[in-house]
């Protein structure tokens, strides 16, 4: 009997599918919708190391994030740092300007869905994501560090999220290469 159970754990696990996306890859357009109907290209932040968080406005976790976020623009922005961050919890076009507002966000927060994020992640529709999720692009657009799906404990962390952002800024910068202005199909999506 033990060896069955074993046996029926052993190929559970086997035949789990390991969503982890593909990392480094270089980081895909991405239109960030923001409240005031206006859109920011993520490309446009080429030559910048970027944090891009996507967040709930709701979750205690992304406010946090969020908060520490504004504070290491201040002090690593003038050497190239650039957070942003995309809310996709429901209503999140109406609640973002009084997310931002109430937790003093100093970077662009837009809102997108749930498809358009689990693409950029290269998530599975039907595999659940906790929030925040944060993506680490060095200057070259290439996304460098990931969170996993479930969260890690670890990468939303200030040392781990200090240390990469020290670690891409120490980076040198690539001559800046034309960049198409179309956003990524996936991105143009809603829900």
């Amino acid at each position: 009997m033990k060896f069955v159970a074993t046996l029926v754990a052993g190929l559970a696990l086997a035949v789990a599918p390991a969503f982890s996306a593909e990392v480094p890859r270089k980081a895909p357009e991405l239109a960030i919708q923001l409240p005031d109907g206006s859109q920011k290209l993520l490309s446009s932040y080429r030559g910048k190391v970027v944090v891009l968080e996507f967040i709930f406005t709701t979750c205690p976790h992304c406010q946090h994030s969020c908060q520490m976020l504004s504070q290491l623009q201040k002090e690593y922005g003038p050497r190239g740092f650039q957070p942003l961050a995309v809310a996709w919890n429901d209503m999140a076009k109406m609640l973002v300007p009084d997310f931002v507002k109430e937790f003093k966000v100093t970077f662009p927060v837009g809102y997108g869905d749930r498809n358009m994020v689990n693409t950029y992640l290269q998530n599975p529709p039907e595999e659940s994501l906790h929030v925040p999720q944060i993506v680490f692009i060095d200057r070259k657009g290439v996304i460098r560090m990931q969170s996993l799906p479930r969260n890690d404990g670890a990468t939303g962390t200030e040392a781990n999220i200090r240390g990469m952002i020290e670690k891409l800024l120490a980076e040198k910068a690539a001559p800046a290469a034309p960049v198409s202005t179309k956003p990524h199909a996936s991105s143009k999506k809603s829900s």
